[in-house]
């Protein structure tokens, strides 16, 4: 078993990754000095000629480097990467699976009296406030380092060793996780195969005396009826409400009906759901939670991966009316949200091409390492090839896509403001959706349309340059988002548009893409809509004027 030593820099990595190896008669892997010696130079000069991006790829590919992870029968190597290695989530995906990785964690004015001690330059410190920049890297590494079992690393370094040895080889971990936050928004969880001892810890946590499963038939089958089993074997009653699959869940006398089951079974306001399924099923369910009792506590598992990198994120949950999609809705932030990739290994590769058009979104909104992923490995994603989830390409994108949409919410979390720049693309979507009579159409599907109509609406509006709509149309060609023709009826559309939710004083306020953001356009004339609308519901084959060349 390989150990793996996270933490800041000062948090004595290296000292006791040397003492534990010794204890163990284990090989110690240093990656900053695995680094220096390929280089032939030192990390601050590394960090002189080539940058900080330099060093990272070289970082980057010493972990690539370590291989397989050892077997499970005791310490076999004990790895301590730099202390910014984690942020990759790339680089959290070969240092964490299948290996046991520790936290030294250790308050900001310790590290600083360490660092001030040391002999060895930390490019990212010099020049900077020591204390401020521990507590800045602290702020920002926090959730990946709390991925990791955490251990106490002020205390003495021979204890500070028996207590990662004990951690290390105390108990078994099955899973994988590869990000842990505390937010406003409930925990946010991220990791492979993590799902029932994550959700058992979450209802732990509650103090919950059982185990209330909401899902739906395809969900149960593949998901919640397995993980119903194990929480029974550790001794918990569960308890099932079954709601129907995709967006028939979403309706008022779905929302009713369940709300009576619960009622039945005498569900209490202090008692938490648990929502399995994919997102109009824990969009439903968060509905649900949120008006039960006036509210009870939720905890959702999305088990598709639109409902991983958005759906289940953000709070919001609504129900459909014949009029228009999420017209009835509210604000309730579930506890956590527990996001287990190794469950999309059975998703239908329709359900996994659809949900990258959402990834496009946050990627048209400015994230370019996020689209630079889509560009590599969107296809293989979407193709379900097993190379993609190997690599930790599908926990990358699933991790970068879901975290994005965690800040924008952060920063505006009942769409005051900030947060409507996550309807690109839904604006011509909901109303294809509505058109459709929410059939036959995937969401992701309808967003893919309704991305290009924003960005050949920016274009015309002078917002959006050429060469950005163009490398946004040409992505969700390569994903093959959003280019048959639609047989919906363009009048039915364009009245959907009118009880789009984003409208203030009579007018909808368009989300359009920017060279590296986005704006919000109240004035785009109806005739510029029916135009791009009928290019778009045409399919690609129409080319459009505005198409970068």
């Amino acid at each position: 078993m390989d150990v793996v030593i996270v933490g800041l820099p000062g948090s004595g990595k290296s000292a006791v990754g040397r003492r534990l190896a010794a204890r163990h008669g284990a090989p110690f892997v240093d990656i900053d000095q695995a680094i220096e010696r390929a280089a032939g130079a030192s990390i601050p000069e590394i960090f002189a000629a080539e940058g900080e991006a330099g060093f990272r790829a070289r970082e980057r590919a010493a972990i690539a480097a370590l291989g397989p992870a050892g077997e499970d029968r005791g310490i076999t190597r004990v790895i301590a990467p730099g202390g910014g290695s984690v942020v990759d989530p790339r680089n959290r995906w070969h240092l964490f699976r299948g290996r046991r990785p520790i936290w030294l964690d250790a308050r900001p004015e310790v590290l600083t009296q360490r660092l001030r001690r040391s002999p060895n330059v930390r490019p990212l410190i010099a020049g900077h406030d020591p204390m401020r920049a521990v507590r800045d890297l602290g702020a920002a590494r926090r959730r990946f380092y709390a991925a990791a079992d955490r251990v106490n690393g002020v205390v003495e370094i021979a204890s500070v060793v028996e207590a990662v040895d004990e951690a290390a080889t105390g108990h078994g971990r099955l899973g994988t996780v590869l990000l842990r936050a505390d937010t406003k928004l409930g925990a946010i969880v991220v990791g492979a195969s993590i799902l029932t001892d994550e959700v058992a810890s979450a209802l732990r946590g509650l103090e919950a005396r059982r185990a209330i499963l909401v899902s739906e038939p395809g969900a149960w089958e593949a998901v919640t009826s397995g993980l119903a089993r194990e929480l029974g074997a550790r001794g918990l009653p569960v308890e099932t409400v079954m709601l129907p699959a995709g967006e028939a869940a979403k309706s008022l006398a779905v929302v009713e009906d369940a709300a009576r089951q619960l009622a039945r079974l005498r569900v209490e306001r202090g008692e938490p759901i648990v929502a399995i399924g994919g997102g109009a099923l824990t969009d439903a369910a968060g509905f649900l939670s949120a008006t039960y009792l006036r509210g009870i506590p939720a905890v959702l598992v999305p088990t598709t991966l639109a409902g991983q990198l958005d759906a289940a994120i953000g709070g919001k949950s609504a129900v459909n009316l014949p009029e228009g999609k999420n017209l009835v809705g509210t604000f309730h932030q579930p506890v956590a949200v527990i996001i287990d990739v190794a469950l999309l290994a059975t998703l239908a590769e329709r359900q996994r091409r659809a949900a990258l058009a959402e990834a496009v979104k946050m990627a048209a909104l400015g994230d370019d390492r996020l689209f630079a992923l889509l560009e590599a490995d969107g296809p293989a994603i979407a193709a379900g090839d097993s190379a993609a989830f190997e690599s930790g390409a599908i926990a990358e994108l699933v991790e970068r896509a879901a975290w994005a949409k965690v800040e924008v919410v952060l920063q505006d979390e009942r769409e005051a403001g900030e947060r409507i720049s996550l309807n690109l693309g839904h604006s011509l979507g909901h109303a294809i959706e509505a058109a459709a009579g929410f059939e036959g159409l995937l969401h992701g599907e309808a967003v893919g349309y309704g991305l290009r109509a924003a960005s050949r609406i920016g274009v015309e509006r002078g917002v959006t340059p050429a060469k950005r709509a163009g490398r946004i149309e040409t992505l969700l060609d390569q994903l093959e988002l959003g280019r048959a023709p639609l047989d919906v009826a363009l009048d039915d559309v364009l009245a959907a548009l009118t009880t789009d939710k984003k409208h203030r004083d009579g007018l909808l306020r368009w989300v359009l893409p920017t060279a590296d953001g986005h704006v919000v356009d109240p004035d785009v004339p109806a005739s510029l809509v029916r135009s791009v609308a009928v290019d778009v519901l045409a399919g690609r084959a129409a080319t459009p004027a505005t198409a970068a060349t």
